[in-house]
């Protein structure tokens, strides 16, 4: 693995508390080892957003920061995003990464604009 590439940190469908020192652990060797400047959470496979979630893409960040890197979060869905503007997390966690089409992103036009 090259510095350039991101080191990816895959969330499960249910995360606990008691995985998010791992978690933590994880990303931190392999940021340390690697050089790399990005962390990736991926959280496509996370069906029940919790609040463990938002501990531990808050702890993430602080471990990326740490190392010096930057955090970016990967297909979240919906109700983790509204979950994570619930709480106040969603600018201080840092991007948000959709494969798809977003999902937690809502357009608003004046409805005096023409249409494209």
């Amino acid at each position: 693995m090259t510095a350039t590439e991101p080191i990816v940190v895959a969330l499960g469908p249910r995360v606990t508390r008691d995985e998010v020192p791992r978690l933590c652990e994880q990303a931190r060797v392999a940021l340390e080892h690697s050089g790399a400047t990005e962390l990736i959470c991926d959280a496509a496979a996370t069906v029940e957003p919790t609040l463990a979630v938002v501990d531990a893409l808050a702890r993430l960040r602080i471990t990326t920061r740490t190392a010096g890197a930057r955090m970016r979060i990967r297909d979240p869905s919906t109700r983790l995003c509204e979950l994570l503007l619930l709480v106040g997390l969603v600018e201080v966690l840092g991007e948000v990464e959709h494969r798809e089409p977003a999902v937690c992103v809502q357009e608003v036009g004046d409805l005096d604009d023409p249409p494209p």
